[in-house]
């Protein structure tokens, strides 16, 4: 039996660690200078510091945000999903994983089992999607179409 993960706050050696995460999740573009600046440390302190914090895991990656509508995505739904046989399998998410237009695939709980953040050019786009996964998850449906979304990809800062 496999160890549960060990929460990222107690990957975290000191309020140091602490505040080099703050500024990477805040500017995820910043140079180690930059970093180094605000945190108070050499850049080569820094730079060994965020090393160690990828390697233990705490900071997973970086990336870009991009405009979903200047992409030709400018419509997003969140849809619960639920087995349409409660004894099959929960394999679900990976069922799923081969659809490129669901975002994120989160376990709940409540009535359905899972809840998927797509992003989609259409609503006819929409209306395919939600029959593929039903087809391919063997699961009903229950779609929210968001009309406006006011903040999203927020900074996720140490507790």
């Amino acid at each position: 039996m496999t160890a549960p993960e060990e929460p990222a706050s107690t990957r975290l050696d000191d309020a140091m660690d602490v505040s080099i995460v703050r500024e990477v999740s805040l500017h995820a573009r910043a140079t180690l200078a930059d970093i180094s600046s605000a945190v108070g440390l050499s850049v080569s302190a820094v730079q060994t510091r965020i090393r160690r914090l990828e390697t233990r895991g705490v900071i997973t990656g970086y990336r870009a945000t991009v405009d979903p509508e200047s992409v030709g995505k400018p419509l997003s739904a969140f849809i619960e999903i639920t087995p349409l046989d409660p004894a099959q399998p929960d394999n679900a998410p990976g069922l799923l994983e081969h659809l490129a237009e669901i975002e994120a695939c989160h376990s709940i709980a409540g009535d359905a089992s899972y809840i998927l953040f797509v992003r989609v050019t259409s609503p006819r786009h929409l209306e395919s999607l939600i029959r593929d996964i039903r087809l391919a998850a063997s699961v009903n449906t229950r779609t929210t179409v968001v009309l406006q979304t006011f903040y999203e990809n927020r900074p996720i800062l140490p507790a």
